[in-house]
């Protein structure tokens, strides 16, 4: 037989057995000749993996998931009950019942508390997003600290590089971001506070406070009610 052949032979009954064996432990594999499991990885009874999947290094994925089609995960951590639709995980963590994709990406220093929301073409990079919040698309978090309930509009970015140093955002619990709201830091959002859309905010915005325009100021309604308190 061919050396290549036989190469490929070796490889292909090793993911067989590989399946067999997460089989066994109740892990659904839907088609073995496509997925890439490494013997390293663990994976919870109940949870699906779906074809075109590569899970590969340390990855531990907790139980009733469903993984992919077309996600690859890397020396993560997913809980109980979460949802990885076609996106990338490098390095990151996932508590319980989390959604990520489709098309997302998640690098190294992530972490996803539980119950959040990530949609399709969103990075998070070095970020953290407490329970509950939500980025549903087309969004960039990166060296970023956000708390519970935040929701993320459509276009938000961190505009987390000056050239020649990283710098953080901190949103704090319940704040909106409008949609395409660029957030320079190092900056802070206050709790409860709201971003309009396309917003460039260049300064802390206070708890509770609306901000608008390039660059945000508070918005007229919200300095009227502040002058007659």
């Amino acid at each position: 037989m061919d050396e290549s052949l036989s190469q490929l032979t070796a490889g292909l009954e090793e993911r067989l057995v590989r399946s067999a064996l997460l089989g066994a432990g109740g892990v659904i594999i839907r088609d073995p000749l496509t997925t890439y499991i490494d013997a390293t990885a663990e994976i919870g009874a109940g949870t699906t993996i779906e074809p075109n999947t590569t899970i590969g290094g340390a990855t531990r994925i907790g139980r009733n998931c469903v993984i992919g089609p077309n996600a690859i995960l890397r020396d993560s951590t997913v809980g109980d009950a979460c949802r990885v639709l076609a996106s990338v995980i490098e390095e990151s963590q996932l508590e319980d019942g989390v959604e990520v994709g489709p098309y997302s990406h998640l690098r190294p220093g992530s972490r996803l508390e539980t119950g959040v929301h990530v949609g399709n073409f969103v990075e998070i990079k070095q970020a953290r997003l407490g329970r509950g919040s939500k980025v549903g698309h087309f969004s960039y978090l990166g060296d970023a600290e956000i708390g519970r309930d935040v929701n993320i509009g459509a276009g938000t970015i961190t505009c987390n590089y000056d050239g020649e140093s990283k710098h953080q955002t901190v949103i704090e619990d319940g704040a909106f971001i409008g949609s395409d709201t660029m957030l320079v830091a190092p900056v802070r959002v206050g709790a409860g506070a709201r971003t309009g859309a396309g917003s460039v905010v260049t300064h802390d915005v206070e708890d509770g406070a609306t901000v608008v325009g390039v660059p945000a100021r508070k918005a007229p309604s919200a300095r009227r009610r502040g002058n007659r308190e």
